[in-house]
């Protein structure tokens, strides 16, 4: 491997993704949105720029790892534990019902197969990709409303979190079951031994970790240790549990998220994150994207891929928020709050791929739900939200 090329590639890859991403917060779409077609543009199918190697796979996939591992010492562990039963209740309905359209939508359009068949795990993994929640979009909506502090909003924030940890574990389960040599009881026995002992060992990594914060904070070994315990338990969890190495990633995050120096090294990560691995992982998604696949079948797939993932994800969520008693507008809003998608579904998608469960071409599905999704939800919440003149005379 020349490293040379490397270095123009790695090069291109940084320009293109920062222009395009640019590009895409000035129209107001995820800046991710716009590493994708810049990958996409410089990639085989477009310009022929950049060729996908192992070097860049293997920057892609620490990429990955680095996402997971911010998304978990962002999380608010306190909240989470405080949002009780109705958060809980609404994530699990998010989950199950786009799980569920995501499955039918597959097999309606590509024929019912049986059970251990890979057409079949390919439509249960379709559903798994449609259960992520990005809250991005949806969180500066109501900030822009003034109601992220109300009970809705932390509603919706708290089922947001819960249901990416439910998503994860999906995801863990379906790979594990799509290797033919385990059986489900092993699967879940794995899945169960493995939060045990991160839930064991966490402990005393969080006790320790908390010592070395408060006699040496703001320091960078911190960061550093922490990210050695990152890509520790996404060895662990893969290499001896087979769970994806993403879910370890995610754990070592929630592990240390109740630190003081949690935001630090959030801060710490997000710049080898943002400036290298980040644009490399989403870039590599268009690379990766073949145009020429695309067929009169996979458009109309993708088109109903879209509606079916935002359509169920409202559903569900709506219908579990009005049975936990909240009136059916505000049900309403909790479902569209829920609806968009980001950076998971992209990753969850990644994951299918290195598995052989999807085609690349069903990247495109994806892109277009995070790109309807992020314009859509901001409009229909601010509808939803928009209160009655009442006229005076």
């Amino acid at each position: 491997m020349d490293v040379l090329s490397i270095m123009r590639d790695l090069a291109i890859i940084l320009i293109f993704a920062k222009i395009f991403g640019l590009l895409a917060r000035k129209l107001r779409a995820p800046q991710v949105v716009g590493e994708i077609v810049a990958g996409l543009l410089i990639g085989p199918s477009v310009l022929g720029f950049v060729q996908l190697n192992d070097f860049l796979g293997v920057c892609a996939q620490i990429g990955v790892v680095l996402l997971m591992f911010s998304a978990g010492l962002g999380t608010n562990l306190k909240e989470l534990l405080k949002t009780g039963p109705k958060a809980l209740a609404i994530a699990c309905a998010g989950v199950l019902v786009p799980l569920a359209g995501g499955t039918l939508l597959y097999m309606c359009f590509y024929g019912f197969e049986p059970w251990g068949s890979q057409k079949f795990f390919t439509a249960v993994f379709i559903g798994v990709i449609m259960t992520a929640t990005s809250v991005s979009i949806t969180v500066e909506t109501l900030k822009e409303l003034g109601k992220l502090k109300s009970e809705l909003g932390t509603a919706i924030l708290s089922a947001a979190i819960i249901d990416d940890v439910i998503g994860i574990l999906v995801l863990t389960f379906v790979l594990g079951l799509k290797n033919p040599k385990t059986k489900p009881i092993q699967v879940v026995v794995s899945t169960l031994l493995f939060f045990v002992l991160a839930v064991g060992v966490g402990f005393l990594v969080y006790k320790l970790f908390k010592f070395i914060d408060k006699r040496h904070p703001r320091t960078r070994r911190i960061p550093i240790y922490s990210l050695a315990l990152c890509f520790g338990l996404a060895f662990v969890a893969e290499k001896v549990f087979g769970i994806a190495d993403i879910t370890g990633a995610y754990v070592a995050g929630i592990i240390l998220c109740r630190l003081h120096d949690s935001s630090y090294i959030e801060e710490k990560m997000d710049i080898n994150s943002y400036m290298l691995f980040g644009p490399i992982f989403f870039a590599s998604i268009g690379l990766k994207t073949k145009l020429d696949g695309m067929t009169l079948d996979i458009v109309a797939f993708s088109l109903l891929f879209v509606v079916v993932a935002m359509a169920t994800k409202v559903i569900g969520c709506s219908a579990m928020s009005r049975l936990c008693r909240f009136n059916n507008k505000d049900s309403l809003r909790i479902g569209v709050g829920m609806m968009t998608r980001g950076e998971v579904a992209l990753i969850v998608a990644q994951r299918g791929l290195d598995e052989g469960l999807i085609s690349s071409v069903y990247f495109t599905s994806v892109i277009l739900l995070i790109i309807a999704s992020s314009i859509l939800t901001p409009i229909f919440l601010k509808l939803l939200f928009r209160e009655k003149k009442v006229k005076t005379i």
